[in-house]
């Protein structure tokens, strides 16, 4: 006579394991829970960082990489001061530069009218440029939003250019009947009004600009430079920066101070980067806790259902349907959990994309990642559980309790 074998298909076993599950929602639907967190934390941490990192880059690429700001650097002694002939010198001697052009602070009061008491300049300051500087929009990446801006004849007689938020304070909305403003007693012809710089060179927005050459014979201002703006080639970038210092002051190159301000965004950007694997450890952290909280609930399963493994056991289950039962069982409840991250996750990506107004960057990576965690966590939690519930005798599982 053929002995007959104990059998259990795939399918009978996934279904076990749902039954189990289903039979205590609530336990199911809090143990899940932790891993939702620790996936929707990766996901969402990924997702948010991406977008980010990708806002950066467009502000970058919007600002353009070859624009270098020198300023007065540390001086020894006396305050430092850019020496006159430095924007002459840089456009001379350094050929990579594409446009050179100065601006020059003026000790001066800007308002609508003389009625108006000077010292209420809503944060106007006044600036001055030379014939030598009428391309600084280029560098800046600046442009007109009305008007024009200076040219060789302007700059010679009181008319100004006017930022931005200058502009707005000062009540200049348009240039209809020839609208002046007055500057510490004198009125100047408004000829233009700059657009918004919203990122970079802010401090243009609220600044009045006239000719160097008034601004000397009115206020007695100095030809040192306040700053110079230069455009560069991007792969001549760095030598030239280099460079730099010794051609503005030969006698005294510390004095002079490079910078490129897109390198803040490009900071940004690594700070960001940064943060988020600290972040994803601490997620992978969350899904490690969520793991040991799966193997903490079948271990507790497996005490409770004892006599339903011993009446399966007395009934020809082999140890083998047993482990893999308690095995599917933790591996579900652990991809249920994943997949409630990933939909948490995905949301909050697209709510922070929506919110700041930028494009939604799903990480697929991490989306698999989180996945393949969830699975090898729940097959790995089920492991002991599942042995401990196939060495259970059955002779003594269904036995009731003293």
């Amino acid at each position: 006579m053929k002995k007959l074998r104990s059998r259990l298909r795939i399918v009978d076993v996934v279904s076990q394991a749902v039954r189990g599950l289903t039979s205590r929602k609530l336990r199911t639907a809090l143990t899940a829970l932790g891993i939702s967190i620790g996936i929707a934390s990766l996901i969402a941490i990924q997702g948010i960082t991406e977008a980010n990192q990708a806002d950066a880059k467009a502000e970058i690429d919007a600002l353009g990489s070859d624009f270098l700001f020198i300023t007065p650097g540390t001086g020894i002694g006396e305050e430092a001061e850019l020496l006159p002939y430095a924007p002459a010198m840089l456009d001379t001697h350094i050929d990579d530069l594409e446009h050179v052009a100065a601006i020059y602070t003026v000790d001066a009061r800007a308002r609508r009218n003389e009625l108006v008491p000077e010292v209420q300049t809503g944060g106007v300051t006044v600036s001055a440029v030379t014939a030598a500087d009428l391309d600084l929009l280029e560098p800046v990446n600046g442009s007109v939003a009305f008007g024009r801006f200076h040219d060789t004849t302007s700059v010679e007689v009181p008319s100004v250019v006017l930022g931005s938020l200058a502009a707005e304070r000062l009540g200049i909305r348009h240039l209809v009947g020839h609208p002046t403003i007055n500057i510490s007693g004198t009125n100047f012809a408004v000829i233009g009004v700059l657009n918004e710089f919203e990122i970079l060179n802010t401090d243009l927005n609220r600044t009045a600009i006239i000719g160097l050459g008034v601004a000397d014979t009115l206020f007695e201002t100095p030809d040192n430079p306040s700053a110079i703006y230069a455009q560069v080639p991007p792969e001549q970038l760095d030598d030239v920066r280099d460079i730099i210092p010794a051609q503005a002051n030969p006698a005294a190159p510390g004095e002079v101070a490079v910078s490129r301000p897109t390198e803040a965004l490009e900071i940004r950007e690594v700070i960001d980067e940064t943060f988020a694997r600290i972040l994803q450890a601490l997620a992978l952290i969350v899904l490690a806790v969520g793991g040991i909280g799966i193997a903490n609930i079948m271990v507790i399963s497996v005490i409770e259902r004892r006599g339903e493994i011993g009446l399966r056991r007395s009934l020809g289950a082999t140890r083998k349907h047993i482990a893999s039962q308690f095995i599917i069982e933790s591996t579900v409840l652990s991809l249920l959990g994943g997949l409630l991250g990933v939909a948490i996750g995905v949301s909050i990506v697209f709510g922070y994309a929506r919110y700041k107004d930028f494009e939604a960057i799903i990480p697929w990576f991490w989306l698999s990642v989180g996945l393949a965690a969830a699975f090898a966590l729940g097959a790995l939690a089920g492991l002991y559980p599942a042995w401990r519930a196939s060495r259970l005798d059955p002779a003594e599982a269904v036995r009731p309790a003293a």
